[in-house]
């Protein structure tokens, strides 16, 4: 004999000699060997365990069909399933039977074949769908997005995340960055009007204006800028000595500004400004200028040092004029220089006659005959 033991969450499909007989719900069944009855015992909860017996046979039971619900699926859509009012999880099999016995099952079936997924399904379910089934877009801060069903413009989407089904149409999106951006031309190397090869860094700022028509005529604007003040730099830089060039920076930057802005429309940018960065001269050519600097350096500092003499001789020769035609300023000097003198020794002896100021002049050299 066997005895199965079915509990009160689960059941059992009472097989005779491998045939389904029925469905054996909860108590303590025994059955003789002879009479080859077997039972599988399966919870009910979840999806139906069908132990390879099809599920036309178990229908026909009205004990088990009465216990289980079918969600039928077309190749458009999926289903959310809800246990008690709670999200579970997302179907996407064309059948599936579910027990109905413990756990009321409910289900939401979604037309997939629709783009936007916003039309067809609250937002708080979109993230738990299948990775494979939909596209999610984000634009950030500055951004535009330009939307394609099957390569065809659809519209503009604006700074925000979007979900899109992707079943029934294949979705892209191209996405422009709307911010100032900037473009490095950097280790330019160029002939100058003399020959003398120059290597240029340049920096210029740019924002794109129309991605939907840039889209369609422009293949990188990046890339189409970089070539142009490629071009324009080196027309202007071949025009000029080295000499001539070092001392119109400003101009340069000033010149590839205005040759960039008649590109504007072309290209559906706002050109906003470019700079020279650096201007790196061959190590040859940079020595000589540095000798040249040094030597007008010195011949400046020689000519201040020319001029400072001369000032300080007239500055001499008016202050003795003042002291000859003036004998009290005289002494005034006199006595300042003795002052110095004073503070210079630490004792003074002084021998014979004349007063002490006297004696100080003459041990000064400033006494009068």
């Amino acid at each position: 004999m066997k005895t199965y033991k079915i509990k009160e969450q689960e059941c059992g499909y009472l097989l005779k000699k491998g045939k389904f007989v029925k469905i054996l719900t909860v108590g303590t069944y025994t059955f003789f060997d002879i009479a080859g009855a077997e039972v599988q015992i399966v919870p009910m909860k979840g999806e139906v365990k069908t132990c390879d017996i099809p599920e036309e046979i178990l229908m026909r039971d009205e004990t088990f069909a009465s216990r289980v619900v079918k969600v039928e699926l077309p190749d458009t859509s999926i289903a959310i399933r809800f246990v008690n009012g709670a999200f579970r999880e997302v179907i996407t099999k064309p059948e599936a039977l579910y027990w109905n016995v413990f756990e009321k099952n409910e289900f939401q079936v979604i037309d997939i074949t629709k783009p936007c997924m916003e039309e067809s399904l609250p937002r708080m379910y979109m993230d738990l769908m299948p990775s494979k089934y939909y596209k999610k877009i984000v634009i950030k801060d500055g951004e535009v997005g330009l939307l394609y069903f099957d390569n065809w413009f659809e519209k503009r989407l604006e700074t925000g995340t979007y979900f899109f089904w992707n079943y029934g149409k294949e979705v892209t999106c191209k996405i422009f960055n709307m911010k100032i951006q900037q473009l490095e031309i950097s280790g330019q190397e160029i002939l100058t009007a003399d020959k003398v090869s120059v290597r240029l860094n340049v920096v210029c700022n740019y924002r794109i204006t129309d991605p939907e028509r840039l889209v369609k005529l422009v293949d990188g604007a990046a890339a189409q800028l970089y070539s142009y003040a490629q071009l324009v730099l080196r027309e202007y830089i071949g025009r000029y000595r080295l000499d001539e060039l070092l001392a119109q920076r400003e101009e340069i930057s000033r010149y590839v500004g205005e040759k960039m802005k008649e590109k504007e429309q072309q290209l559906c940018v706002e050109f906003i400004g470019a700079g020279i960065k650096d201007i790196i001269l061959p190590g040859e050519i940079r020595d000589i200028m540095n000798t040249v600097l040094i030597a007008e350096k010195r011949a400046q500092a020689n000519v201040i040092m020319r001029r400072e003499e001369v000032a300080s001789t007239r500055s001499l020769l008016n202050t003795a004029k003042m002291m000859d035609e003036n004998k009290t300023l005289f002494k005034l000097k006199e006595m300042e220089y003795l002052e110095k003198i004073c503070d210079k020794v630490g004792s003074i002896t002084i021998n014979g006659g004349g007063s002490v100021l006297e004696q100080l002049a003459e041990l000064a050299g400033t006494q009068k005959s």
